[in-house]
């Protein structure tokens, strides 16, 4: 697995025209199942632990099912590329991005949730669920420390030692300030978003529709839906700019979308008339120049081409 996606090997074997259709299936499916056992993982030690996500019952099912489309939209867009064609391809795509929209719509006007994350659901930090959960075991709930009476030295009792795969060794005090820090921020409510603002995050919701809409009317080979869906991104940051007072995930979550911006370069056309060439090029030049660097461009070299064609890894 990668950042884009599945490992280039495996992307590989996708596009390769003689590979069966079981095999491309499995490898893809391998992927989408892989993001849904951890969502299933942590709902699930969220349960045992007694740790609710911080929203209503209605809302945690929307974004149970958000995030659900998103671990399975590469999926239902290479099965159906496969079974029914470029036409089944798109309307599978249109029919994700739709539903998509209609939660991400609700989830900001109905529900109020400001700016929408990704992942819509906030990984467990395990690590910190377990401590708190070795925490909570213990008679009172605290740890029970001795202060040497010459040293001024805090100690922790035998009595409170936690299990060994969430010992730590810095003071019990530290570990406590960490762990409120840490659930305040992940509580945090949303920021409450003006009129302007709520604008700004429906043109982000809706872009992915207006830009399918716009490849309907003129093409896959147009600028138009390229340079519409750019403005609109572009557009909805600078709307989303003027809020002050967001919390740590709206914050990343802002960063994560100007950072995204860089992927225009490998969207269509853009990709196919300027930029393939040079990428190509540069990773080629790395390989062959630039001793050891060749077990990652070259494996890269053969699977940024198939990345590009999937949809829901360049446009999603």
């Amino acid at each position: 697995m990668t950042a884009f996606g599945p490992s280039p090997s495996l992307l590989k074997l996708y596009s390769g025209e003689k590979t069966p259709l079981l095999i491309q299936m499995l490898y893809c499916h391998v992927y989408s199942a892989s993001n849904l056992l951890v969502l299933l993982n942590d709902w699930i030690l969220r349960k045992e632990l007694h740790q609710s996500l911080p929203v209503s019952l209605p809302q945690q099912k929307l974004l149970t099912w958000l995030s659900v489309l998103e671990c399975m939209e590469v999926f239902a867009e290479m099965g159906a590329a496969k079974v029914w064609g470029e036409t089944g391809r798109w309307a599978i795509i249109v029919l994700i991005q739709l539903a998509k929209a209609i939660l991400r719509l609700l989830l900001l006007l109905w529900y109020k949730a400001g700016i929408q994350t990704s992942p819509p659901i906030v990984p467990l930090d395990r690590k910190q669920s377990l401590q708190q959960g070795d925490t909570e075991g213990n008679s009172t709930g605290k740890e029970q420390i001795y202060v040497g009476k010459r040293s001024s030295r805090v100690m922790r009792c035998l009595e409170s030692t936690p299990s060994l795969h969430s010992r730590h060794w810095g003071a019990p005090q530290q570990r406590e300030e960490k762990q409120n820090q840490r659930a305040m921020e992940m509580d945090q409510p949303p920021t409450p978003l003006n009129v302007q603002e709520s604008i700004a995050e429906s043109i982000y919701v809706t872009r992915p529709l207006l830009h399918l809409l716009s490849l309907g009317l003129w093409g896959q080979r147009s600028w138009k839906p390229w340079l519409l869906s750019g403005f609109l991104d572009i557009t909805s940051l600078s709307l989303l700019s003027d809020v002050k007072e967001l919390n740590k995930r709206e914050r990343m979550e802002l960063r994560r979308r100007t950072i995204l911006l860089l992927y225009y370069l490998l969207r269509s056309p853009f990709y196919d008339r300027y930029s393939e060439g040079r990428i190509l090029f540069l990773l080629r030049l790395l390989a062959d120049y630039v001793p050891g660097v060749g077990f990652v461009t070259r494996p890269l070299m053969d699977y940024l081409p198939a990345w590009q064609k999937i949809y829901f890894y360049n446009w999603g």
